[in-house]
């Protein structure tokens, strides 16, 4: 075997390349590098900044509505007290929310739950209502189903006691009707009913209206004072919305005090056969049907500081919305 030639290495000749082709194949290599060092960077980066986006960015929370749509009442029927007068819609009032109070805090509504509700505008009919002076005490009112159960029937009896309740029934009515044209007789001084300022149901009306009627009675002679009611059931003063929200409960037509303003809402639009509440942004007060004519139940135009919020007079229903409860 010979010398190897001029210009060529013993290694390039033993691997069979020469070394222009070892110099290409290592810049190959080297680019592929390159290549692969900068996919993984850029990679890398878009990891990171994709984790960054993470960390500082929180979930979204679904947005809560703070206000409701006044509706407006239907035409109210020929039998409903006031059913030549409108019942346009008044101003929205259920949407501000605040934090829980009591009625010395006025204006601030809070459900028996705990649930910050609607706050309660300055009442327009206040000064009608007899507000109570700081130096009125009245005893705590019980809740409003303890309330309802003055109206609560027995068990089923038996036939001899049918006819024994037949007979209490007669008496009762004879009582009912000399009662209501007593208590249609106002006191001086406003519109409230006379007597011990309470009405009885009637025989023949839904147990639940009775239950209504219980409630109301329960609390007719409390003080008024705006807000009263409203950060519990169990209060010893109650405003116009706190004592429609009592009578209302006792019935088991609410589970928590509203607003005047939150009852616009309240069960179905227009008057009911039992009961129609009428309520605007600032006020509220309610019919109730005692078969021989209907009674309103409403803190304004009462005749004292303790006077009852029965009275037997028709009101102008301008500006108020017309809400029943279903079937009633």
């Amino acid at each position: 075997m010979g010398a190897p030639k001029t210009g060529t290495t013993w290694k390039s000749r033993r691997w069979g390349l020469s070394r222009y082709s070892l110099a290409g194949a290592l810049c190959g290599c080297a680019a592929l590098a390159l290549v692969a060092v900068f996919a993984l960077g850029v990679d890398g980066g878009s990891t990171n900044r994709v984790r960054a986006v993470a960390k500082t960015t929180s979930p979204p929370t679904a947005a809560k509505a703070t206000a409701s749509e006044a509706k407006a009442a239907r035409a109210p029927s020929s039998a409903h007290p006031g059913a030549a007068l409108s019942t346009q819609a008044g101003a929205d009032g259920g949407g501000v929310h605040t934090s829980p109070s009591t009625h010395n805090t006025p204006g601030v509504a809070v459900g028996a739950d705990g649930q910050v509700v609607a706050t309660e505008v300055p009442d327009p009919e206040a000064s009608k209502s007899f507000p109570a002076p700081a130096s009125v005490h009245h005893k705590a009112a019980d809740t409003p189903s303890k309330a309802a159960e003055v109206a609560v029937a027995p068990g089923a009896p038996s036939d001899a006691e049918v006819r024994r309740e037949l007979q209490q029934m007669r008496a009762v009515e004879r009582e009912a009707r000399r009662q209501t044209q007593q208590t249609l007789k106002t006191v001086p001084g406003g519109g409230s009913i006379g007597g011990n300022g309470t009405i009885s149901p009637p025989p023949g009306i839904p147990a639940v209206v009775a239950r209504v009627i219980a409630g109301a009675n329960a609390i007719t002679d409390f003080p008024y004072v705006f807000g009263g009611g409203h950060g519990s059931f169990v209060d010893n003063a109650y405003d116009c919305s706190g004592s429609v929200s009592y009578a209302l409960a006792a019935g088991g037509l609410l589970a928590a005090p509203e607003t005047s303003g939150s009852l616009e809402s309240w069960g179905a639009a227009g008057p009911g056969k039992w009961i129609t509440v009428y309520a605007n942004a600032g006020h509220t007060y309610m019919y109730v049907n005692l078969g021989s004519g209907w009674m309103r139940y409403d803190t304004s135009g009462r005749s004292g500081v303790f006077a009852s919020r029965w009275q037997p007079a028709i009101r102008s229903n301008e500006g108020f919305v017309a809400r029943h409860w279903p079937g009633l």
